[in-house]
């Protein structure tokens, strides 16, 4: 009954890490980008010049928390407990997530990609 929980839980977090992580190409639109939009307004109470940068971060801490999430789900499916290096899957989650992040941020500065209008609209 433990082992079809654990199984359940990881499940679990691997849909949403998923969903949150940059493996899936729709997800920007639906998730990460909204939840880093939302951090990026918050932190412009602080500071109105702070909405673009805190959206990036925003958006990289969307990514960091998806690959967590399915690194963590994958071991809780697939490893026995005895296996698990926690400190290992962290560094791997936010290494790979910032490289996403950086590789993205960097077509966006060479124009590669374009920034869409509405981030600069939606600046308070």
């Amino acid at each position: 009954m433990i082992n079809l929980l654990k199984k359940l839980r990881g499940s679990t977090l691997m849909g949403i890490g998923y969903l949150l992580s940059p493996l899936s190409w729709w997800n920007d639109l639906f998730f990460n980008l909204p939840i880093a939009l939302v951090f990026g307004y918050g932190v412009s109470w602080l500071n109105a010049s702070w909405f673009l940068p805190g959206t990036i971060v925003g958006y990289w801490l969307s990514n960091v928390l998806g690959m967590v999430m399915m690194q963590f789900g994958a071991v809780d499916m697939f490893w026995a407990e005895d296996n698990r290096n926690v400190k290992r899957e962290l560094l791997i989650g936010l290494g790979s997530a910032t490289l996403y992040t950086l590789v993205v941020s960097a077509l966006v500065y060479f124009h590669v990609l374009e920034m869409p209008n509405f981030l600069t609209e939606l600046q308070p």
